[in-house]
């Protein structure tokens, strides 16, 4: 079910083992205050099929990519985190963020296979990052708590409850 967007011909898919490097470069640039970047992509992509990236790709690059994270065990209701989110500063605000939270359907499907469903979105955000908005159109999702100081910031906890029923009825258009 990956997706192309022909406006701006990104195509969203599943990420494979020669994107890693590409992914630690988006990375690397829009998560200033991470280190080891590399390092960090790797050891998350080896935790499939509890850790799932999807990249965004633009012709050759990779201009984005979402991991989504099964939380607490295999269970037939799951609950995923929206571990990670990043575009590249030069491709934001063209609905790609959008589009690799649509992959949370690419996610539901593999998941249905072992007769499991997503539940709900764990998502953790700074309260003054602006992809919350995001997060609250496509799936959903509604602070549930803020955490002073948590990590550079105050850090808004959101929780989509039957995010797939969201998406699924075009709210996030």
């Amino acid at each position: 079910m990956a997706s192309t967007d022909t406006k701006s011909t990104v195509t969203i898919r599943p990420t494979c083992a020669a994107d890693l490097e590409n992914i630690a470069a988006v990375h690397h640039e829009s998560f200033a205050r991470q280190s080891h970047s590399l390092e960090w992509v790797t050891a998350t992509a080896n935790g499939y099929p509890r850790m799932r990236y999807f990249v965004a790709q633009c012709g050759s690059g990779i201009v984005g990519y979402v991991v989504w994270a099964e939380k607490s065990g295999f269970r037939t209701e799951v609950v995923l985190e929206l571990e990670q989110i990043a575009v590249l500063p030069t491709y934001r605000g063209q609905g790609i963020g959008r589009a690799l939270v649509e992959s949370l359907l690419d996610v539901n499907e593999a998941l249905r296979a072992r007769g499991a469903r997503v539940k709900a979105i764990l998502i953790t955000t700074r309260s003054d990052n602006h992809a919350w908005h995001l997060y609250q159109s496509a799936l959903g999702a509604k602070v549930q708590a803020v955490i002073t100081d948590l990590y550079s910031a105050d850090e808004a906890i959101m929780i989509a409850a039957d995010p797939i029923a969201h998406l699924a009825k075009g709210a996030y258009i």
